[in-house]
């Protein structure tokens, strides 16, 4: 003889309800087992950290050091999102730290870059002054050379008297062969004219007294008065 065992009146709404009760409990653990999933951001991290350093090292402090702040303090708080084990939270941050550290780095570089050419043109503006500078020294010194050139040119041309030279005393005299003129004969001077005292003083011979000096036809005709003369006029 079978028998057959009913269920106990009010048995299948108490297991409904702890079912039902169950289920927050199950949707909690599915949670954690969803965070503990996702594995620390540790690449993320270190990254973001090399980020920090190649823009301080670019000099991100100097020339962009707003990005360069934002970038440390998103790094900060991936390093306490991190230390609750709220990995996603911190992989995220560490993201946006990287982003802000890239660009205060570019920045940084730029900067750096203009700063370098103006160093550069303040550096060809000084030089150029200085050419300058030496261009109109050597001008300078040029002109006095010519004002102590003419100064002695002027010197040397001056007479004993103290007067300028004339144009005529100071100039060589021409060469006839070149000026392709006929060479001048040289003039002859006069001789000069004896003077009072050899024409009044008589020529004195052998102390005989004055000595006349006959005629031509004379001394032809009369050659015994010549001898007569000579003896002073004794026989």
């Amino acid at each position: 003889m079978a028998h057959r065992f009913s269920p106990l009146p009010g048995f299948g709404w108490c297991r409904t309800v702890q079912v039902a009760g169950a289920l927050p409990l199950l949707a909690v653990l599915l949670v954690l087992g969803g965070c503990a999933s996702v594995p620390p951001p540790d690449a993320a991290m270190n990254q973001a950290q090399a980020g920090l350093q190649a823009a301080r090292q670019a000099g991100a402090a100097d020339y962009d050091p707003v990005d360069l702040g934002f970038a440390q303090d998103k790094f900060q708080q991936a390093q306490t999102a991190m230390s609750n084990r709220k990995f996603g939270p911190a992989a995220d941050l560490a993201a946006e730290s990287s982003a802000d550290s890239s660009l205060a780095r570019t920045k940084a570089m730029l900067g750096a870059a203009r700063a370098q050419i103006q160093l550069k043109l303040q550096a060809n503006t000084r030089q150029r002054a200085q050419n300058e500078q030496a261009k109109a020294e050597n001008a300078q010194h040029e002109a006095q050379q010519r004002a102590q050139l003419a100064q002695q040119q002027a010197a040397t041309q001056v007479g004993p008297d103290g007067q300028p030279a004339s144009a005529s005393s100071t100039a060589a005299p021409a060469n006839p062969a070149s000026t392709g003129l006929p060479a001048q004969a040289p003039m002859q001077q006069d001789m000069p004219a004896p003077s009072a005292a050899t024409l009044a003083s008589p020529t004195q011979q052998g102390g005989n007294g004055f000595q006349t000096v006959p005629d031509a036809g004379q001394s032809a005709g009369n050659p015994a008065s010549s001898s007569s003369t000579n003896t002073g006029g004794q026989p």
